[in-house]
């Protein structure tokens, strides 16, 4: 089975920290293309 999210688009809210964070970064990692979104935009860099 293939798990790739690759040519997948997610978006995760509550991205700037802790599990929406985690998430985010893994689906990046397993190749989708991410949008993120977080009430401080401050702490959405990585």
């Amino acid at each position: 089975m293939d798990l790739s999210l690759k040519n997948k688009v997610v978006l995760i809210t509550g991205a700037s920290r802790g599990i929406g964070r985690a998430i985010a970064i893994g689906m990046a990692q397993a190749g989708a293309d991410v949008a993120i979104a977080s009430r401080k935009i401050s702490e959405l860099t990585l």
